[in-house]
């Protein structure tokens, strides 16, 4: 089972109030996919494990532009408090990208 790393979004996978991810790439998804939430896969300093949070199914997968981006999929991103342009400059901020860029829109359900 592949894992798929929620790093700033820890808090909300464990209180299970995102439902929607945005990645660049993970094109090779599909509806019905079991993958591992965990809360870090890369960049782990000597020793220390990968944490699970648990499975996730995954429900849907599209390709969009961040700017597609709604204001109920801020909200199911697990950012009630971000509007719309506040949560693009976030992504773009932390995925080192413009908001031109072209990402993989990821709705899942948590399994655990």
């Amino acid at each position: 089972m592949r894992n798929m790393a929620f790093s700033l979004t820890t808090q909300q996978m464990y209180a299970k109030t995102k439902r929607v991810t945005r990645r660049l790439g993970w094109s090779f998804l599909k509806p019905g996919d079991v993958v591992m939430a965990v809360e870090k896969s890369m960049g782990l300093n000597k020793g220390e494990k990968v944490k699970h949070i648990g499975p996730i199914r995954i429900i849907s997968i599209r390709g969009e532009s961040i700017r597609q981006i709604t204001r109920e999929d801020v909200i199911l991103e697990g950012f009630p408090r971000l509007n719309v342009r506040t949560f693009v400059h976030f992504f773009c901020h932390h995925n080192r990208c413009s908001t031109y860029t072209a990402v993989n829109r990821i709705e899942f359900e948590p399994l655990y």
